[in-house]
């Protein structure tokens, strides 16, 4: 991270982490490129990761990881995202499933203790599969087609995942499922077994080396243990818990990409001479303009990304009521991203689009922060509905008093 950022490193632990992921940020970067050309998982990065105790971050102490905060979760992943957004994008959901269930414990302790130790000692990650092709987006409320049918000693899962990202790295993962006999859905713990299908199915514009292939399950058996939470209105959902606050670590991916590219453009500028301008391009005057926009951009969404994060760690009575705060926030800064990115490039003009350059990488994985939910037409429906219901609440009051 630039000196620009240091106003928020709030003290030595802060800078020692931001140091530790730009470290690694560094060294995923030298094939970051080969990676998004080629579209291949990046097991290498992954190996570095799982050697210098990244997957461990999220998990809390008493089980052997580091207990970060949300707030240092983000700093560590804005750093990170510099060096490859496909890789930072990829593990933030492996630090966004243990991070949920971290605040939530909907899961059976043993079952949680035992995830975190594997994380912790065998290196290996967790993500959960919801999207489908055939239902679309369950955040939008569709039901899995996906089902969990009941037998002796357990369930059979049959079924197909869409957007499994870390699929090819994986051994185990959750799926959600619908339980036929109980109209009902639940998350399931799954272990890559033969009956466990990956399809390379992922082939993008951005976030290419994310892994996101399809996963096929082919009447799955699991035992009745492998049914981890329900997750519908009957009990307390850790995806819609204490806000989605774990979904902030989605936007912060973005804005580490952006940031990557403001870096970069100030290096163009500082080295590009114009013989017509008789001067490096930084000191043009359109230049400069763009330049400061950037970084107003920048500045902007930082500012409400941390601040909101450190709200949240720190005010326990709080964090079951800025799930607006949370939504306006990814809105905001994967739509900043992408601004960013597009003035970076209108500085480099023709240059900017080879693929000698990062920027034109940079811009086309920042377009994929639209795609990750909440989208931007269901944070505006969400922002506009509780103005509506407040005012109207208000209304009400006014007539009873």
């Amino acid at each position: 991270m630039s000196n620009h950022a240091n106003v928020y490193i709030r003290n030595e632990r802060d800078e020692e982490l931001e140091e530790y992921a730009s470290r690694l940020a560094e060294k995923i970067q030298l094939t970051a490129a080969k990676y998004d050309e080629n579209g291949e998982f990046p097991f290498e990065h992954f190996e570095l990761l799982q050697k210098e105790g990244y997957f461990k971050l999220p998990i809390p102490k008493e089980y052997g990881g580091e207990g970060l905060s949300l707030y240092e979760l983000i700093l560590v992943q804005e750093s990170l995202a510099k060096g490859s957004g496909s890789t930072a994008l990829a593990v933030g959901w492996h630090l966004m499933a243990f991070f949920s269930l971290s605040c939530s414990r909907t899961w059976k302790e043993k079952d949680y203790k035992k995830l975190c130790q594997d994380a912790v000692h065998n290196g290996s990650l967790l993500n959960v599969f919801a999207t489908e092709r055939d239902s679309g987006n369950i955040a939008r409320g569709n039901k899995p087609t996906t089902t969990a049918r009941k037998v002796d000693g357990g369930f059979v899962i049959s079924g197909r995942k869409a957007f499994a990202t870390l699929a090819p790295y994986l051994k185990h993962f959750t799926v959600m499922a619908f339980i036929e006999d109980e109209n009902r859905v639940a998350e399931f713990l799954i272990e890559k077994n033969e009956s466990v299908n990956i399809i390379p199915t992922w082939n993008t514009l951005g976030m290419r080396s994310t892994g996101s292939d399809d996963v096929e399950l082919n009447n799955v058996f699991v035992k009745k243990d492998a049914l981890l939470a329900y997750a519908d209105k009957l009990v307390i959902n850790r995806f819609e818990a204490f806000s989605k606050a774990y979904s902030l670590l989605l936007p912060t991916v973005y804005l580490g990409v952006a940031s990557a590219a403001r870096d970069f453009i100030i290096h163009y500028a500082e080295k590009k001479y114009s013989p017509s301008l008789g001067n490096v391009i930084s000191e043009a005057p359109h230049v400069k303009q763009k330049i400061g926009e950037i970084d107003m951009l920048l500045s902007v969404s930082r500012t409400l990304l941390y601040s909101l994060a450190e709200k949240w760690d720190e005010n326990i009575d709080l964090r079951d009521k800025l799930k607006n705060e949370v939504s306006i926030a990814k809105y905001m800064v994967t739509n900043n991203a992408i601004k960013i990115v597009e003035l970076a490039m209108s500085i480099a003009g023709g240059h900017s689009i080879s693929k000698d350059f990062p920027l034109e990488r940079y811009f086309r994985d920042v377009q994929c922060g639209l795609y990750n939910p909440p989208h931007n037409d269901m944070v505006i429906s969400q922002i506009a509905t509780s103005a509506l219901e407040e005012y109207r609440k208000d209304q009400v009051a006014l007539q009873h008093n």
